[in-house]
């Protein structure tokens, strides 16, 4: 899939994004790319029940192939103007796929927190790539920071790597809270025997925590975990 998470201005990565799609579509795949784009900045607004960008949202994936599909439709949002209004619109109308693409073009259309319903709604889902799409840049500058801890510990949860999780480090620096979380949903793995993964041991440790135990202690040397279990995810 084309990366849809790389450094520099909003700009100069949707010039990337088009960039690496013109190297990387096929002839016929190219042409109808640039045709789309054209329909997209020519006719922004809603004509009739649907738009005709709209209309190559859902093209995207047969035309251009899975890998390419998510960067496709980024930039048909960003060549439409799509404003916060519209950008609802389509998720709630779209496919999960259409929907994963409005979330990754938040931070190039949505100034402000307008969308933030839209994130929210995501890490309702136990869609691991919406989840990782809804954990970008939007949500690192708008979800408040109880949201945000829950989003992280729903990735953990759920197996999404915290790699997606945009401004990891610099929103998990010397947050004790998170860390009390992260400490104990470690302490109730190790207790039902689970091992702690390494991505919660990371982002413990970018909370400037102590490290969480290394290992689950042995049946012999936990007797009450019969009796009571614990490290239920919920």
């Amino acid at each position: 899939m084309t990366p849809l998470r790389s450094a520099g201005t909003a700009p100069a990565r949707l010039d990337a994004l088009r960039a690496d799609l013109d190297a990387g579509l096929g002839a016929d795949a190219r042409a109808w790319f640039h045709r789309a784009l054209q329909e997209a900045a020519a006719h922004p607004g809603t004509h009739g029940p649907i738009s005709v960008w709209e209309l190559r949202l859902a093209e995207a994936g047969r035309r251009c192939g899975n890998r390419h599909a998510d960067a496709v439709r980024v930039l048909l949002l960003h060549a439409a103007r799509a404003d916060a209004a519209t950008l609802t619109r389509v998720y709630h109308q779209g496919t999960a796929d259409e929907r994963r693409a409005v979330l990754h073009a938040l931070p190039h259309l949505v100034p402000g927190p307008d969308a933030l319903p839209l994130v929210e709604d995501a890490l309702r889902t136990n869609d691991t790539r919406l989840l990782a799409a809804a954990v970008g840049p939007y949500a690192a500058r708008h979800l408040d920071a109880h949201a945000w801890r829950h989003a992280v510990l729903k990735c953990l949860f759920t197996g999404v790597p915290v790699d997606a999780v945009a401004r990891l480090a610099d929103r998990a620096r010397g947050d004790g809270e998170l860390a009390r979380m992260l400490t104990d949903h470690a302490a109730e793995r190790t207790a039902a025997g689970r091992t702690v993964p390494e991505d919660l041991r990371h982002v413990l440790a970018l909370t400037g925590a102590a490290p969480a135990p290394s290992s689950a202690p042995s049946p012999a040397a936990d007797h009450s975990s019969t009796d009571h279990p614990h490290g239920k995810e919920s």
